[in-house]
């Protein structure tokens, strides 16, 4: 089974690291569009785009299906994409389903990039899981960038991370204490766990879609036949650019890691 996956750059690793923690006999491609990145801050159309051509690239290699790691490519292109394509293309999906339910009647906040917070997508999936109003909302568009820097605990960062917090704490009359749940809606927000600990009550979960993706991806795929062990692994792409530089590969190997 050749399974290809795309991002816009280091965030999908999420995906994988839970794809090869849960479907170790799989090869996997795996695509980081590097060269248009971050989604994020883009149309619409530009992520259509883009999208399409990392799923007609990732099919010429041989993709038995395709899993968009990334939730602003989701809810931007998956409606498209799989029209076009005759494989299955999986997307993935902010967990607010899954947050609502164990809120325990307190607040979620789901941090997405701002094309996510706009897209209809989210707001459909808000309105049929979130009866009590429970789910805000909070773009963060400069985490994207810092990941691709593998920058996970600069000071920068974590002045980024307090100043936007206490904006939108201060906005929209909250305190940290009323979030049991936070949602990654992006998956390059994952890196960041540990810089977002701190601002939030001790017991507060942080939660986020790759394994409900996986999950779906390996029933879609149930009965299609095993890669040959040869052929395990992951080959990686930087927009079309198969990466074969060591220090490169070494990065992604360190990242994957990072996510253990």
């Amino acid at each position: 089974m050749k399974i290809g996956m795309f991002d816009s750059g280091i965030g999908g690793l999420t995906v994988l690291a839970k794809a090869l923690e849960l479907m170790p006999d799989a090869e996997y491609l795996y695509y980081a569009d590097s060269d248009n990145a971050p989604y994020g801050t883009k149309t619409t159309d530009q992520v259509k785009e883009y999208s399409d051509r990392a799923v007609s690239f990732l099919i010429s290699l041989g993709a038995e299906a395709v899993v968009i790691a990334c939730n602003t490519a989701t809810s931007a292109a998956a409606s498209y994409l799989r029209e076009k394509y005759p494989i299955p293309i999986i997307g993935v999906e902010p967990a607010v389903k899954p947050a609502v339910a164990m809120c325990e009647g307190k607040h979620v906040l789901v941090l997405a990039t701002p094309l996510t917070v706009r897209e209809k997508k989210l707001h459909d999936l808000i309105d049929r899981v979130d009866n009590a109003g429970a789910v805000d909302l909070l773009a963060m568009p400069e985490l994207v960038g810092h990941a691709e820097k593998a920058d996970f605990d600069s000071d920068e960062l974590k002045e980024y991370v307090e100043k936007t917090l206490e904006g939108f704490f201060a906005e929209n009359q909250r305190t940290a204490s009323d979030y049991s749940v936070v949602v990654f809606g992006c998956t390059h927000f994952n890196h960041f766990k540990t810089v977002l600990e701190p601002f939030f009550e001790k017991n507060t979960a942080f939660i986020d879609g790759a394994e409900g993706t996986v999950k779906n991806m390996m029933n879609i795929t149930a009965g299609k036949r095993l890669s040959d062990p040869a052929d395990r692994g992951i080959r990686y792409f930087e927009s079309g650019r198969e990466v074969t530089e060591r220090d490169k590969l070494d990065l992604y190997e360190m990242l994957l890691a990072h996510l253990k």
